[in-house]
């Protein structure tokens, strides 16, 4: 398959070094500028320079390919999705933002090739994960999902390292949570919802963060009395959080507070993903539950070092892309994360990563 990468930051760039590698598909880099990352990625990748913004410009670099990924800014998705309808490719990204998500659902329908929003990891992977657990249950009751990128080797109160864009973090931490309590659907404020999970012997405290659903409440909506996603934090982090955003009143100063964080918290590429999905519900007639926990670590892949959460967010893209290249998916329309066989997805070789 010939794919287009729009943006070539650390997931772009990974995904275009995993999928490289693998050695049948022809891929091409596209960015107003090119970093450092970039610059490690083998001779077999193309790069062009292209505004991913500009409708004429996407026209242009669209031209000979079979797919593109939106691997850059959340707020650009629906022009590049729009753009790949027009030009008759597939298209695919990683936004977490609800919006934008809506709005490539609305252009999906009647297209003729597929649009495959949110397929990296939360929303991604763990929402595959959750339809892939509930398909065994006869009465679904509870889906509980839990995910933390954090640093391995943590320090100071926030406990926290920027392992990923600062404005997504943000965005999470400010924007009202998609949910079903009770089986109503709702909306809940972010840091709200605390509660203490203890996993591979590891206590975190989670609490509500955006978009990390995808599109799980459209497909529970009525089916279900409780589904939510919370961040996985070191114990501390969200009192101080909480301290920034509403005693500070930074929640109104978004620009701001990403400065803010951008200065004080150190990036690392020491870092841990921690994972867990679980369902609860009626088997026979017994309440079940079926969980579906990871620890991913940083490591190398084909000659290139990967943080944990480049690695787990570019492999389920990768996974995803390779799975409907294969057929294994629908070819047009909006492709649904219960549209991806769970199975299938982890014996994937991106997917594997997840092992």
């Amino acid at each position: 398959m010939r794919i287009l990468i729009l943006g070539a930051g650390r997931i772009g760039t990974a995904v275009a070094h995993m999928m490289a590698d693998a050695g049948d598909h022809r891929i091409t880099l596209a960015d107003r500028h090119f970093g450092h990352e970039a610059s490690q990625l083998a001779p077999s990748i193309a790069q062009i320079t292209a505004d991913a913004g500009d409708p004429a410009d996407l026209d242009r670099i669209m031209r000979d390919h079979d797919a593109v990924l939106a691997a850059g800014p959340y707020h650009l998705c629906p022009v590049i999705a729009e753009a790949a309808v027009r030009n008759s490719l597939h298209y695919f990204d990683l936004t977490e933002d609800v919006r934008s998500t809506r709005a490539v659902s609305v252009l999906a329908e009647g297209a003729r090739t597929a649009l495959v929003p949110q397929c990296g990891l939360a929303p991604g992977v763990v929402c595959v994960m959750a339809h892939g657990l509930a398909h065994g249950f006869d009465q679904v009751e509870a889906i509980r999902i839990r995910v933390g990128a954090l640093p391995a080797h943590p320090t100071g109160p926030l406990g926290y390292a920027m392992t990923w864009s600062t404005a997504g973090v943000v965005n999470e931490y400010c924007n009202p949570c998609e949910a079903i309590w009770n089986g109503e659907r709702r909306e809940v404020l972010p840091l709200e919802g605390e509660e203490t999970v203890i996993l591979h012997g590891t206590t975190y405290e989670a609490f509500n963060t955006s978009g990390g659903l995808g599109m799980l409440a459209d497909a529970f909506d009525g089916r279900i009395r409780t589904l939510d996603y919370k961040t996985l934090r070191y114990p501390g982090h969200r009192a101080i959080m909480k301290l920034l955003l509403e005693d500070l009143k930074l929640r109104d100063r978004r620009d701001l507070l990403e400065q803010v964080l951008e200065a004080s918290v150190p990036t690392t590429d020491q870092d841990v993903v921690v994972l867990s999905v679980s369902v609860d519900g009626m088997v026979h007639g017994r309440l079940t539950r079926k969980s579906w926990t990871r620890e991913v670590g940083a490591r190398d892949v084909a000659g290139m070092h990967m943080s944990a959460i480049r690695l787990t967010t570019a492999a389920g893209v990768a996974a995803v892309i390779d799975m409907l290249a294969a057929g294994q998916l629908p070819q047009q329309g909006l492709v649904r994360h219960d549209h991806i066989d769970a199975d299938t997805l982890l014996a994937n070789r991106f997917g594997q990563h997840y092992a």
